[in-house]
């Protein structure tokens, strides 16, 4: 498992019986060339010591972020900022409990809020505990807020139960730790560009034609090609959102703008527009704001279609051109339509005419209609960050078919 090399991972040991398997966890994780740091919950000790954790891992252990002597050294932000990515295993149905309604109750918890990394849960509890509906619901959030699950698996409990909720293998663990560093390490290779948000185009010195696009959509999924590993560039309209840590990005007002600076940097290996680009601006725009009563005499024309373009320009065209359609109606037969009309290998349409998705909302559902494949992918109702997860495992699996 070459690819834990010098990987930095932040183990959160919670409490119950399977606490022990954490530390054979420690040893391989070890073995491959990881750098350990591990929190132990007060619920973990009643099965383990924080010297056999130590032993193994040869770093410091941290308890609790309430013992105010040690505070400076546990610090929950420096925890967070240096692993590369934080694995609770094993996590309790307390602690899931916990994390889905965001509190910060001790250390691990804390961590979880502060962090940009990815977090991989491996749940271990009774059958009965992980069969409980609620369970279920608290896990469902976490999923949607972007964690990853890591099984449990089927077996014989140490209550003497048999069923779902068995600790997972130790080694199928950093399996699947070492197969997300190794996604990370081949996307490396892919270049990719996003737009996002709204355009704006002037009339006048104060007023403009625009959209409601928010462009949550588009800046998550440039956020999830980073964190995957992409070189990513996003090219964005004017919105209120925090730029992703680590994506180039270039703030621009117009279509022509936008147009210009998505031509700047290509090629690349895969584009996303998600940008609700104005289909039209004014023919000549005022240097002076214009009375009403010659605003009925604007003229109007057409805005360059940058995905039309960079779809159909062999030159500059990615391997995989993705275009997002927004409908009020007639949503599959539009996107098939723009599908073919566009050259795009795929469009991503959904319904804005639902108020609980789409512009403004944190939510999303969307169809895939792909070209030259008749089936047609739904992802239902989730967050816009689940979504770009979901778009993004797709298009790195689609590149590395493709080579």
């Amino acid at each position: 498992m070459k690819n834990l090399n010098n990987k930095k991972i932040l183990l959160v040991i919670c409490g119950g019986i399977a606490a022990y398997k954490s530390l054979e966890l420690i040893r391989i994780l070890k073995k491959n060339g990881c750098q350990i740091k591990t929190i132990i919950t007060k619920g973990a000790m009643e099965f383990i010591t924080p010297l056999s954790v130590s032993s193994l891992s040869n770093e410091k252990v941290f308890i609790d972020l309430f013992d105010f002597k040690n505070e400076a050294e546990m610090d929950h932000i420096s925890l967070s900022r240096w692993a590369d990515v934080i694995l609770f295993a094993p996590v309790t149905a307390n602690k899931i409990a916990q994390l889905s309604h965001g509190l910060a109750e001790d250390l691990a918890t804390t961590v979880a809020l502060a962090s940009d990394k990815e977090i991989f849960l491996t749940p271990a509890m009774n059958v009965r505990m992980w069969e409980n509906k609620i369970t279920k619901k608290n896990l469902q959030k976490l999923i949607g807020a972007g964690y990853k699950i890591i099984g449990p698996d089927i077996g014989e409990m140490a209550c003497g139960e048999y069923g779902k909720g068995k600790f997972s293998d130790p080694i199928e663990i950093s399996i699947i730790i070492n197969s997300y560093f190794k996604r990370l390490e081949e996307n490396k290779h892919f270049k990719a560009l996003v737009t996002a948000g709204p355009t704006r185009e002037y009339i006048d010195p104060i007023r403009f034609i625009t959209n409601r696009s928010s462009g949550k959509q588009g800046y998550a999924i440039a956020e999830e090609l980073q964190k995957n590993g992409f070189e990513t560039t996003l090219v964005s309209g004017p919105t209120n959102l925090k730029s992703p840590e680590g994506v180039k990005i270039f703030n621009v007002n117009s279509a022509d703008e936008m147009y210009e600076k998505t031509m700047e940097n290509l090629p690349v290996d895969v584009a996303i527009f998600t940008a609700a680009v104005g289909d039209f601006r004014a023919k000549q725009m005022s240097l002076e704001k214009i009375k009403k009563q010659n605003l009925e005499k604007i003229e109007i024309t057409k805005t360059k279609d940058i995905l039309d373009y960079t779809s159909k320009h062999n030159k500059l065209r990615p391997k995989l051109v993705i275009g997002f359609a927004a409908e009020t109606s007639n949503l599959d037969e539009n996107s098939k339509n723009k599908l073919i009309e566009k050259n795009c290998d795929w469009i991503v349409a959904n319904d804005v005419s639902n108020k609980k998705i789409g512009f403004d909302s944190e939510y999303n559902e969307v169809k895939i209609f792909q070209r030259n494949r008749p089936n047609i992918e739904n992802i239902s109702i989730t967050t816009k960050e689940m979504i770009a997860k979901k778009l993004v495992e797709k298009i790195s699996n689609e590149l590395k078919a493709n080579g």
